[in-house]
């Protein structure tokens, strides 16, 4: 069970991360992408990627990577797209990746984006499937915002599935976002309009989330002393662990003992 002194400490080192962040919105880029269903896999290929989205967040200027894009240019029908699947999805990695390097020196903000199945892992071996190159971001330039409002909040800050029940709380519009569920669907039956705007939704929520977050403007159902880290039982560690704080105390205290023995004289 981690303790309060480390949720405290993991609170304080997020809100400054945060505040590093907002030093720099130009450098910031908001990432998200949909891909096919990863759950209930019996062939262990990794997903497709549909389309990814990026957004500075300072400009608010996105780019945008996707299969029916790049089949349009190609002029092949949506109907064919299946047929040129790993062309068309090659082509578009390629291109963000390319986009990627130019901004490999940017803080890269995201949500779950952690592993192979869904993350920065899965984008660079999908790439490595279709033959291509791709670049690895370090990373110390990958900000999880998902992880980052757990360590300000606390595990229970909002319900699952977190990201729609904040948009709920803040009054964030749903308009063309899907579910993984429906994205997965909407693969099924080769909706790739469909998937590419819940994509540049998604992204325009996190951007939005994040701007909150930033403010500290973000509703969440965490408590007051949850917000903060701060709790009564944390008291006793901070105070053995952080020996001037002790001593301060310890010297009011004395003071006060003092001013109480002047006033009884």
């Amino acid at each position: 069970m981690v303790s309060d002194l480390k949720k405290f400490e993991r609170n304080r080192k997020t809100r400054r991360q945060l505040d590093k962040l907002s030093k720099s919105e130009d450098n910031l880029v908001i990432i998200h992408y949909s891909c096919e269903s990863f759950y209930d896999r019996t062939d262990g290929r990794t997903p497709r990627v549909t389309s990814i989205c990026t957004r500075n967040f300072a400009s608010g200027q996105t780019s945008s990577f996707s299969i029916h894009k790049i089949a349009e240019l190609k002029k092949i029908s949506n109907e064919k797209i299946q047929e040129h699947y790993d062309s068309l999805e090659k082509e578009m990695l390629k291109e963000f990746f390319n986009y990627m390097n130019t901004h490999k020196n940017y803080i890269w903000v995201h949500w779950n984006m952690r592993d192979i199945n869904y993350g920065f892992q899965a984008l660079e071996h999908r790439f490595r499937i279709l033959n291509g190159k791709p670049i690895s971001l370090e990373e110390d330039k990958k900000f999880d915002l998902s992880r980052a409002l757990v360590s300000l909040y606390g595990n229970a800050y909002i319900g699952h599935p977190r990201l729609q029940n904040l948009m709920a709380k803040n009054h964030i519009t749903a308009k063309d976002f899907l579910t993984g569920e429906e994205e997965a669907r909407a693969f099924e039956e080769k909706e790739f309009v469909k998937l590419h705007q819940s994509t540049l939704r998604k992204a325009d929520v996190l951007a939005n989330i994040l701007g909150r977050a930033l403010d500290n403007t973000l509703k969440t159902n965490a408590k007051w002393h949850e917000r903060y880290g701060l709790s009564i039982r944390l008291v006793p560690e901070l105070l053995q662990k952080h020996w001037i704080a002790s001593t301060i105390i310890l010297l009011l205290g004395v003071i006060s003992a003092i001013v109480t023995i002047y006033q009884a004289l």
